[in-house]
């Protein structure tokens, strides 16, 4: 049965501290790191063996990415980078500390902001640094289609044709594919492939670094889906990540 593996990327520092991140390149800690190479790991001793892997231009998915293949010695093994995959980009709540945010607007604002799928944050100014035109990792694509911020909806609509025209259609000759990308990001391909509502898609909150396992059938339809490792682990992790964007 042909397998795509879903991962949040690892801790990153502005995970720790609660921030807003988006597209902003912030690192991994060092649980980060941890929790990276327990994935690598788990898939290891799961008897998983990808065929080629997807990540974002965010180092935070890439160095995850990296933990991973390192650990089941697969980093010979194409990778593919594309824009496309990086997080939901929040506008101007990038680098605020959810809870104090969620203190000031209220948390089912901030819940909105987070998680609704049609809602955009207040869009970043043309001249603010933070604005992606100015990153020059993004030189090739065109100024159109760099948002300035996003709704779910929004990376949705961003993600879902490289997902249709260059990692789905690699099923036909591959077993096994590995995509390492970001809460939001995920979440939209999960949407997708399950074909949760707009109104459901808000309640699924991704931890970091917990495979996430879909099995497709001879003709590439899901036939499964799971994730890998303790079901009440994986339910606390899930719990605490809802409760980012709660008052302290």
């Amino acid at each position: 049965m042909k397998k795509i593996v879903l991962l949040r990327h690892g801790e990153s520092v502005w995970n720790k501290e609660n921030r807003f991140t988006g597209w902003t390149d912030v690192d991994l800690t060092e649980k980060g790191i941890e929790e990276a190479n327990k994935a690598g790991i788990t898939l290891r001793e799961y008897g998983f063996n990808f065929d080629k892997a997807y990540t974002s231009y965010l180092k935070r998915a890439v160095k995850t990415l990296n933990c991973v293949l390192d650990e089941m010695d697969l980093d010979w093994i194409p990778v593919e980078k594309s824009w496309r995959l990086n997080e939901k980009h929040y506008g101007d709540l990038q680098g605020l500390n959810k809870a104090e945010t969620a203190e000031k607007y209220g948390e089912e604002q901030v819940l909105i902001w987070r998680r609704s799928y049609d809602i955009a944050p207040n869009p970043l100014s043309e001249s603010d640094l933070r604005n992606p035109r100015f990153d020059y990792r993004y030189h090739k694509v065109p100024d159109t289609e760099l948002p300035r911020t996003e709704s779910l909806k929004d990376t949705i609509d961003r993600i879902m044709p490289y997902w249709e025209s260059d990692i789905f259609p690699n099923l036909k000759t591959a077993n096994t594919l590995l995509v390492v990308a970001h809460g939001n990001s995920l979440r939209g391909i999960i949407k997708h492939l399950k074909h949760i509502s707009d109104e459901d898609i808000v309640k699924l909150n991704l931890p970091t670094a917990i495979p996430y396992v879909f099995e497709f059938d001879e003709n590439l339809k899901v036939a499964n889906d799971y994730f890998l490792g303790n079901p009440e682990e994986i339910k606390k992790l899930m719990e605490a990540v809802a409760n980012q964007g709660k008052k302290k």
